[in-house]
């Protein structure tokens, strides 16, 4: 039997998305993430959804039944886990280059690792993203802040309810 307390093996979050990545494209989703997490005891493998029409739980189910048996086959994960597949949801991390050039335009919170001009928490639109230089730019009330990527320890959309 496994050993289900050890410590995951280096990056298998990126070696599952490079597995499964072709498969959720041709089914017409985008695999927004994924990540492998211990919560209490227990391991999940949670694999994020996007489609420009949004993700509903008939489009988790799908992916979810071509991709296990992918995983059972492959078995790229020593000892057991629990495999979600969900929507990123409307307020959403943002990491990758790709998470940030999809949501120019939208509403972002923004958490900076020390204060820029004494704030620790931006708050804006994301307008800009240099993916060269690794800067963002964030218009906050009509002024455009510049923030290099190193000084972000976080960033996620962040939607108001009415």
């Amino acid at each position: 039997m496994a050993n289900t307390n050890a410590r995951p093996a280096k990056n298998i979050a990126g070696r599952v998305k490079e597995m499964l990545e072709p498969t959720v494209n041709e089914l017409g989703y985008v695999l927004w993430d994924v990540e492998y997490v211990k919560e209490g005891a227990e391991w999940f493998l949670r694999i994020t959804l996007d489609s420009e029409e949004g993700i509903n739980i008939n489009d988790c189910e799908k992916v979810h039944m071509a991709i296990s048996p992918m995983l059972d086959e492959a078995d790229p994960i020593e000892g057991s886990y629990r495999l979600e597949v969900s929507s990123p949801g409307i307020e959403r991390d943002l990491k990758t280059p790709m998470h940030y050039k999809a949501c120019l335009g939208w509403d972002v919170e923004v958490r900076l690792f020390t204060a820029v001009d004494g704030r620790k928490v931006i708050k804006g639109v994301l307008v800009g993203y240099d993916e060269d230089n690794g800067s963002f730019a964030i218009s906050e009330n009509g002024n455009e802040i510049v923030l290099e990527k190193n000084v972000v320890s976080k960033i996620k959309t962040v939607y108001e309810f009415d």
